[in-house]
Formats: structure tokens, C-alpha cells, sequence
């Protein structure tokens, strides 16, 4: 059962360490979270997935990490400055401001305030520009007005040339880049799917033009791949295509996530034309073509984009793999070792994460943590097991029972607990999360079974 509600993720995601609200013994700041131990992890695992398949396992893509900061004519040249904006509303009523495309309508076709209820009574729009501003300089009166990157994608396009002339790459090829962006939203929400600032996974695919509809029908494909591959249900996951089309797009499709508030956005794939390079080449002067030795023709690259947010992608993760049930006694196999009952029975909120993503991947628990002969073992198994990569968490807080239903709500895929029958024989017991299943193993064999 995912989730069924967006609090049962918040909560769990504070509880458990994965999700912070920033700044929260200063009472926080509206939209801007804190990832946790386990949401760092969590995150980082995703965002390390996602470059294996878009940079290490292929030959035709290669990594870029641009700067922040960029010159302002970037942003002209891009029709951010110009071009950027949402309608913003203000509530007569409650003077609360609100995107007007983004309200709910009543049945009489009247918007309605999400706050106080009130139904048309809103000013008229206004175009408000969601790029963040700040200051380059040191010298009061003498900064420099810039901004904070509105998207990542901008630090890829000015470096085609350079990327180009230095990897020894030829067209059609890709240049990958993971980085932080900044919009000023008017409405951020649902937890860390909108926030004013955010992690974009985006990599811009640079080809002839003639190719274009061709390679679009194909990333479509390779990134439904990447989700089924790090475990996402792709019942939850459809495809999308714009009614309609932004300025620079020739085709655009969304990929958009079942959520509890419906389906929503969570990766763009784009065919952008030539519109991009076209734009700095105009506005910086430099020529941004690209020569094709091979057939004589010279162009100026279309560009497939495909762009997803990395918290968007944690998010997803979070709703897919939550689950809560209930276990018979007989189903958990609730057994009683050395004393100590596993109290393997009653609910349970698991996160069943695909192995690859999971921040931890085991955790490692002496039965009885007053019992010295088996914490030194239970300490050098966890100790030998960090020094494999295995991402390892040593457990000796609570019953057996209440460490196991810990390390499924964390989403750690096995346990190992180390018992009196250790001491004997050099095998522990391997509990699975999914299934909850024990087995004896050797000491020598864990990591290579897990």
C-alpha cells in the first residue's frame, strides 16, 4: 500500500530522520527543509543512479558542474528577465497571494481562495518575475544586480563549445549536470516537491535537426527505464504531453507521478529546437553552430532536454516504497532467541525501497547489548562490513523486535543479529525486510549474500 496521505510521508520523513524542517528552532522558513542522515543518503543514492546511467554507462554523454552565479545576459538571452513570470492574485479577504493559474475553480467557474474560501474576490494578475536576486561586490553602491540560476540547463548551453572542442565528443552527444536552482515560487508546497530552492538532475542531448523527433521517442524510453530500474511502480508513472507548447519547445511530455493530491509533475523531456543556442549566439556574438565533417552540413544543434528534480525524484522514492501492513503471528515467524522475543507480530510501516537507493543497506545488531561477547562480534562484523562500501548501521537500542521495525521504516533491506549461537558456530541470523524471513549464514558469507 503506498502512501495514502502526504502526512504519513512528512511525519515519517521527521520522525526517522530523512526530512527536516531548515531553521525549525527559529520557528523554520516557509518551503526550505533540511535532508536528514537518512535523507542525504537517500538523495544522494538516487542522485548517484541517475549519473551511472546517464554519464558512466554510456559513451555519448559526458558531466558539466556550472557555476551558480552566471552573467546577467545569460538570463536575457534565455527570456528569463523578460519572460519568466507567473500571474500573481492577492485575496481581497485575506490578503494571502496565490499563482492564479495554479487556484481551483467552483462549479459556477468562479475562483476560490484556498485559504479563507472567499470565491472571486482576488485583484487582477500581476506578472511576477521568479527569478532570485543578489549582489555581486564587495563596495556598498557599487553591486552588482545578478541572479541566482533559475534552472541548471543555462550553464550546459554556454558551455557547448567548450565542452565540444575539449571532450572530443561529436554530435549527437549529451552533456549531464546535477546542481541547485532558485525560483522565487508565490506558491511552494506539498513538502519538498515545490520549493524556492531545489535540486535539478538535467541532461541536455545535442543533435541534427533531422534526427530530433527520433531521439525524443527514444529518452522518453530510456528514462521510463531509469525509474523502473530503481524500483519505482510504473503503474504509478504516465506520460503527459503539453497541450501546450513554450516558446522555444517543438514536443514536450511530462512525466507525472500518482501523489496523494493526484498526478503531478516530476521529470520534463523536451525537444527545445534550436532555440537555445540560437539565443546565445545572438546575444553573445559567438558562433554556437556545429560543423558535421562526416556529411559537410553545417547546423545549429536542436536539443533534447530531460530534466528532474532531484528532491521531486526523493519524493517519488518516499511515496513509491511506503507501505504499511498487518502480520499474523504466524506469518512473522515470532520466535523466542536466547530470551529475547523478536516480537515480529501486530503492523508495520516499511519502506520497501529498491536495494540500489536504500540508505542503508544493513544494519548490524547484537541480540543483547549487556552481553559483551556479543557486542565485540557485532562490532567487528559492522566494522568489516563498512570497509566493503556497504553503506552499515550498528543497532543496539530496544528490543530485537523494536530495532527490526526501526530498520524497516529507515528502509534497510536485511539485519544481521548476532546471538549466543554465534559464539558457536560463527553463523548469524539474515532477516529479510520484505519478507521478514530469517536464515542462518556464515560470518564470511554476508556480504556477498546481501
Amino acid at each position: 500500500m503506498s502512501a495514502k496521505s502526504l502526512d504519513q510521508i512528512v511525519n515519517l520523513a521527521k520522525r526517522r530522520g530523512f526530512v527536516f524542517p531548515s531553521s525549525e528552532i527559529y520557528g523554520g522558513l516557509a518551503s526550505t527543509w533540511d535532508y536528514g542522515p537518512y535523507g542525504v543518503l537517500l538523495k544522494n543514492n538516487i542522485k548517484a543512479a541517475w549519473w551511472k546511467a546517464m554519464v558512466q554507462e554510456r559513451d555519448d554523454v559526458v558531466g558539466l558542474d556550472a557555476a551558480i552565479l552566471m552573467h546577467p545576459r545569460t538570463w536575457e538571452a534565455s527570456g528569463h528577465v523578460d519572460s519568466f513570470t507567473d500571474p500573481l492574485v492577492e485575496c481581497k479577504q485575506c490578503h494571502n497571494r496565490f499563482r492564479e493559474d495554479k487556484l481551483a475553480k467552483a462549479k459556477d467557474g468562479k475562483l476560490v481562495c484556498p485559504n479563507c474560501g472567499t470565491k472571486d474576490n482576488f485583484t487582477d494578475p500581476k506578472n511576477f518575475n521568479i527569478l532570485m536576486k543578489t549582489y555581486l561586490g564587495t563596495i556598498e553602491g557599487e553591486k552588482s544586480e545578478i541572479y541566482l540560476r533559475g534552472e541548471t540547463c543555462q550553464g550546459i548551453y554556454v558551455n557547448f563549445k567548450n565542452v565540444l572542442n575539449t571532450s572530443r565528443q561529436k554530435i549527437p552527444f549529451g552533456i549531464a549536470q546535477i546542481g541547485k536552482a532558485f525560483r522565487n515560487e508565490i506558491t511552494p508546497g506539498n513538502f519538498i516537491f515545490r520549493t524556492r530552492e531545489f535540486e535539478q538532475m538535467e541532461m541536455q542531448y545535442f543533435c541534427n535537426p533531422k534526427s530530433a523527433d527520433k531521439l525524443f521517442a527514444e529518452w522518453k524510453e530510456t528514462r521510463l527505464n531509469w525509474y523502473k530500474a530503481i524500483g519505482i511502480n510504473l503503474q504509478n508513472i504516465h506520460f503527459l504531453p503539453h497541450d501546450k507548447l513554450a516558446h522555444y519547445a517543438k514536443a514536450a511530455e511530462d512525466i507525472e507521478y500518482k501523489t496523494p493530491w493526484g498526478w503531478d509533475e516530476f521529470e520534463g523531456i523536451h525537444n527545445r529546437g534550436d532555440w537555445d543556442l540560437s539565443r546565445h549566439s545572438q546575444f553573445s556574438g559567438k558562433d554556437l553552430s556545429y560543423f558535421d565533417e562526416s556529411t559537410g552540413e553545417k547546423f545549429t544543434p536542436y536539443i533534447i532536454e530531460t530534466s528532474v528534480g532531484a528532491d521531486r525524484a526523493t519524493l517519488m522514492a518516499l511515496f513509491d516504497a511506503y507501505d504499511e501492513e498487518e502480520i499474523r503471528e504466524q506469518e512473522a515467524g515470532s520466535r523466542e532467541q536466547d530470551g529475547e522475543k523478536s516480537d515480529e507480530g501486530g503492523s508495520r510501516t516499511v519502506l520497501r525501497f529498491n536495494k540500489s537507493i536504500a540508505p542503508i543497506k544493513v544494519a548490524v545488531m547484537p541480540l543483547l547489548k549487556n552481553k559483551p561477547e556479543l557486542v565485540d562480534v557485532a562490532k567487528g562484523i559492522f566494522h568489516d562490513l563498512k570497509t566493503t562500501g556497504l553503506m552499515t548501521e550498528y543497532d543496539e537500542s530496544g528490543s530485537i523486535g523494536k530495532r527490526y521495525r526501526r530498520q524497516d521504516e529507515i528502509g534497510t533491506p536485511a539485519c544481521v543479529t548476532i546471538d549466543f549461537q554465534t559464539l558457536e558456530d560463527k553463523t548469524v541470523t539474515l532477516r529479510d525486510r520484505d519478507t521478514m524471513e530469517q536464515s542462518r549464514i556464515k560470518i564470511d558469507k554476508i556480504a556477498d549474500q546481501i
